[in-house]
C-alpha cells in the first residue's frame, strides 16, 4: 500500500462550515417540507451547488468517507466476498468503499461509479493507494443513462437515503438489471427499526434529509424488503456492521 486516504477535517469541519446555518431553519423545514440548504439562495440543488466549487466539493467528499469508512471497514471484512469478482458501488465518490474491498480482498476488482466532477478526487485517492489496476473510476449519472454498469455485486453506501420514494425504487431496479443470476446488491445505511424507536442517528439523518433534499429519507428494515421484492429479488437478509450502520442485502 503506497500511502492512505487524505481526509483532512473530516465530517466536523463540513457541519461547522456548511450544515450548520441550514440547521437554523429546521422549523421552516418542518413547516413547508422544502430543503433549507444553498437551493434557497442558488436555486439549485444542494449536490449541483457544492460540485460546482472544487473546493466545497473536496471538503464533502472527504467529510462522507470519514463519517464512513467505520461502516465501510466493517462491510469490507465481515461480507463474504468469495462468490464474488467485480464490485460496483453506485455513487462512489472518492472510491473509498471500492478500495477498502478491494486491499481486504486481492481478488476483487471494482468499479467506483459517480458523476465527473467526483473523477479527479477518486483518481487521487486510488493512486495513493496502488489500486489503479484493480479499482476503475467510472463517469457517469445513475438517474440519466439508461443502464448501470454490470457487476456481480453492487453496492450503494449511503446513497438511497438521499433520494425520494420513485428514485430509490429506480435505483433498485438498476442494480437488479446489473446483476447475474445469484449477484448480490448490498445497500449500507442508517437502516431504521421497524417501530422506528432504536436507530436515533437515522432518525436524526431522516431530519436532515429534509433540510438537505427534495424527498429524501431514511427507511427501515421492512421498507427496503418491500421494495426489493417488487424490483424482483428473491432474498434479503440484514447485517450490523458499525454502530447504527447495517448493510441490507438483497440477492438475484
Amino acid at each position: 500500500m503506497k500511502g492512505k486516504p487524505h481526509y483532512i477535517g473530516g465530517f466536523l469541519e463540513m457541519a461547522n462550515d456548511r450544515e450548520y446555518r441550514f440547521w437554523a431553519d429546521l422549523e421552516e423545514g418542518l413547516r413547508t417540507g422544502k430543503p433549507q440548504n444553498e437551493i434557497k439562495a442558488t436555486g439549485q440543488e444542494s449536490f449541483a451547488a457544492i460540485y460546482e466549487d472544487p473546493e466545497r466539493l473536496r471538503q464533502f467528499t472527504e467529510a462522507m468517507s470519514s463519517v464512513q469508512i467505520g461502516a465501510f471497514v466493517a462491510f469490507a471484512q465481515r461480507f463474504d466476498f468469495s462468490p464474488h469478482q467485480l464490485m460496483l458501488d453506485v455513487g462512489g465518490s472518492g472510491a473509498t468503499l471500492c478500495s477498502l474491498v478491494t486491499l481486504h480482498h486481492p481478488h476483487m476488482r471494482g468499479i467506483s461509479y459517480d458523476l465527473p466532477a467526483l473523477e479527479p478526487l477518486a483518481q487521487q485517492a486510488i493512486a495513493q493507494l496502488g489500486l489503479e489496476s484493480r479499482v476503475e473510476i467510472q463517469s457517469g449519472n445513475f438517474f440519466a443513462e439508461e443502464a448501470l454498469p454490470k457487476a456481480d455485486l453492487v453496492t450503494m453506501g449511503n446513497i438511497l437515503h438521499s433520494f425520494d420514494l420513485p428514485s430509490k425504487k429506480l435505483l433498485l431496479r438498476k442494480a437488479y438489471t446489473a446483476l447475474p443470476a445469484g449477484g448480490e446488491l448490498a445497500v449500507i445505511e442508517l437502516i431504521l427499526d421497524n417501530e422506528r424507536r432504536r436507530n436515533t442517528m437515522g432518525l436524526l439523518m431522516s431530519v436532515n434529509m429534509l433540510i438537505e433534499s427534495h424527498g429524501g429519507f431514511n427507511f427501515t428494515q421492512a421498507d427496503f424488503e418491500g421494495w426489493a421484492t417488487e424490483a424482483g429479488f428473491l432474498a434479503v437478509r440484514f447485517e450490523p456492521l458499525a454502530g447504527p450502520t447495517s448493510a441490507a442485502i438483497a440477492r438475484k
